[in-house]
């Protein structure tokens, strides 16, 4: 980071993101900035958090803030003399900015991109096993799910099998859900993004369920589609094609492969099944101590990946009116090529509530 502040010829860089601030120093609460110098480092936080800082940040500064948090950086950017501040551009509002540059009357700031996302994009042996934890812990917990069969669905609603989920990703060790748990019951999954609600669960029916849960600060993303009895022709038809795809991409897996082309080997899959307009969103994502980060399997995307990456692989297909089919598991890079982290089966049968 500080070779980083060097080429941009700024003097400190101010962490706003709280992912980076956690990677980079350790503290794992909220509301708190960190400003990194070439040769110094500091906290700012504020009386909430500051046995817990100084409990987990020992080796560098840490203040307690008495006023707002951009006054307290800019009084300590200015005491260590700071006249060209970096900040994070996808991480600091316009309004944040403006406040900094008057604070600092007379110091400028300068946008920085990325600043710490190519770091945290390669994982050390530390966070993998922390992301593996994470992995367990949601797959013990949808096995509990699913193990009352179809009647331990049937009849109930969407959002309380998603509230279920959570509290058992809980009971197995879990500090949080990683994201908004999706339960969505037969036509709604075609939403990709869809948000469980009132809608009860009916027999014959195929109930996609996207979860995660966060251990030790590091995420795990999956999803599967249980089916209520009969699955429908259609819909098994759609979960061959998404499961080709998925094996396809997870094939294509290795070092020095783009994002770009690993996401093509999906699509292309998909498009031979005949359903190239209905894959939506990109193959898939980095995760760590966020649920999104990079690097994007996406189409626009260049990146090549590299030995430590956690990617999801997630293709699907979604049709409206009929439902849709997402298969998703977490994948690491390793240096021959893929090592499947995820151990749920995919198989229609294995999905299949009796």
């Amino acid at each position: 980071m500080r070779a980083a502040a060097e080429q941009a010829r700024i003097d400190a860089l101010l962490v706003s993101c709280v992912e980076d601030v956690r990677y980079l120093c350790g503290f794992t609460g909220e509301d708190s900035f960190l400003l990194v110098g070439r040769s110094w480092a500091a906290l700012v936080t504020d009386g909430r958090y500051i046995e817990q800082a100084r409990r987990e940040c020992g080796d560098i500064e840490v203040r307690a803030r008495a006023d707002s948090l951009v006054k307290a950086t800019a009084e300590l950017a200015k005491r260590h003399k700071v006249k060209r501040l970096g900040v994070q551009a996808e991480n600091m509002t316009l309004l944040m900015r403006d406040r900094l540059r008057s604070e600092l009357k007379g110091g400028a700031t300068v946008s920085i991109r990325d600043a710490a996302a190519s770091h945290r994009e390669v994982k050390d042996a530390d966070e993998i096993k922390a992301i593996r934890r994470a992995i367990r812990v949601a797959e013990r917990a949808f096995k509990r799910l699913v193990a009352r069969g179809a009647k331990g669905m049937v009849g109930r609603c969407e959002r309380d099998v998603a509230a279920e989920l959570d509290y058992l990703m809980r009971l197995e060790g879990a500090g949080a859900a990683a994201f908004e748990t999706i339960v969505a019951a037969g036509a709604h999954a075609s939403l990709p993004h869809y948000r469980p609600g009132a809608t009860r669960i009916r027999p014959g029916q195929a109930v996609l369920i996207d979860w995660g849960a966060r251990v030790d600060g590091y995420c795990s993303d999956l999803t599967r589609v249980v089916f209520t009895g009969t699955i429908p022709r259609k819909l098994a038809e759609i979960h061959a094609a998404v499961l080709r795809a998925q094996r396809a991409a997870v094939g294509a897996i290795r070092p020095g492969a783009t994002c770009r082309k690993v996401d093509a080997v999906a699509r292309e899959a998909i498009s031979r099944a005949g359903y190239a307009d209905k894959f939506l969103h990109g193959l898939g994502h980095g995760i760590g101590l966020a649920v999104h980060e990079g690097p994007a399997l996406a189409a626009g995307c260049e990146r090549r990946l590299r030995s430590g990456m956690v990617l999801t692989v997630e293709p699907g297909i979604y049709v409206p009116g009929v439902g849709g089919i997402r298969i998703e598991d977490d994948v690491l890079v390793t240096g021959r090529g893929r090592q499947m982290l995820s151990t749920l089966p995919r198989a229609l049968k294995a999905m299949t509530l009796t």
